[in-house]
């Protein structure tokens, strides 16, 4: 390493008497002075007491620290916390309208089913019906190509069609079996009783004419002196409403009386006296 060269400058004072040649009182004289260059330390010597009061000074900033990255990640951790059950909400609010958008959906799909297959009951009803007939007659059962259930002068009830005949004059009644023949020729029979409600509806169609013993023909009979009754389908009799256990004729036919109670209005009379009758027949159309 060089050396390094420093100058000093060097006063002497002189006595009082002086060399006139020379400057006044003084000489100044330069001379070279070399020092050594010290090494520079470069890891200065810290003492203990220094080392200490550091080390007290930087807990604290330590701490502080410590405490603003706690506060920034719990900060960070409720943030993504929110963000977390926003998200999940707004899946489940999604997947809940999804779920409530298919239900509604199959719930759709299960009435136009249900109404499919209705209709297609309906259909099947109808194509029964009229191949009931040898020439159906398409004009009255479907005048201006609009069809109805039942023909003019029917009464509907449930899934079929009443007509109670009304003829005033005697020479228009007829017996049990001319009665019968009479419905055939309408694709119908003699009206078969199975319930209370369809012996109400009866009740409620049929009216009083000539005298208490007339009444309307019904398709019960009983062809044998053992009272055996066969509805005119082949059906059992399952409810009965007699006015009395009066015996029977030889041949016993059975008809409504509109003259007595109307829950007891059933009787038996010979199967060739002449009466009103009843007739019953399926609907062209069912009802829903």
């Amino acid at each position: 390493m060089d050396e390094e060269l420093n100058y000093a400058t060097v006063t002497f004072k002189t006595n009082a008497v002086a060399n006139p040649e020379k400057p006044k009182n003084m000489e100044i004289i330069y001379d070279e002075v070399k020092t050594e260059e010290k090494p520079r330390d470069t890891c200065p010597i810290v003492s203990e007491k220094e080392k200490k009061t550091h080390r007290y000074i930087s807990l604290p900033v330590v701490l502080v620290c410590l405490g603003v990255i706690c506060l920034v990640l719990l900060s960070a951790v409720v943030a993504l916390s929110i963000t977390f059950t926003y998200e999940q909400r707004r899946q489940n609010i999604n997947f809940t309208m999804q779920k409530l958008k298919l239900q509604a959906e199959k719930e759709m799909l299960k009435r136009q089913t249900e109404d499919l297959s209705r209709e297609r009951d309906r259909l099947n009803w109808t194509i029964r019906v009229i191949l009931q007939y040898d020439n159906f007659p398409v004009k009255d059962h479907c005048p201006q190509k609009a069809c109805k259930p039942c023909l003019d002068g029917w009464v509907l009830f449930q899934s079929n069609c009443y007509l109670f005949t009304n003829d005033g004059y005697y020479s228009y009644w007829k017996n049990w079996e001319r009665s019968r023949e009479n419905c055939h020729e309408m694709q119908a029979d003699l009206v078969v009783i199975d319930s209370l409600e369809e012996q109400e509806f009866i009740n409620n169609h049929t009216t009083t004419y000539s005298d208490q013993a007339h009444g309307y023909w019904i398709g019960l009979s009983s062809r044998s002196m053992t009272e055996t009754w066969t509805w005119v389908d082949g059906s059992n009799v399952t409810v009965t409403f007699w006015t009395s256990e009066q015996p029977g004729y030889r041949t016993s036919c059975a008809l409504t009386n509109p003259h007595v109670d109307p829950l007891t209005n059933w009787e038996k009379k010979s199967c060739d006296m002449r009466n009103r009758w009843i007739c019953e027949g399926r609907a062209l159309i069912r009802p829903d």
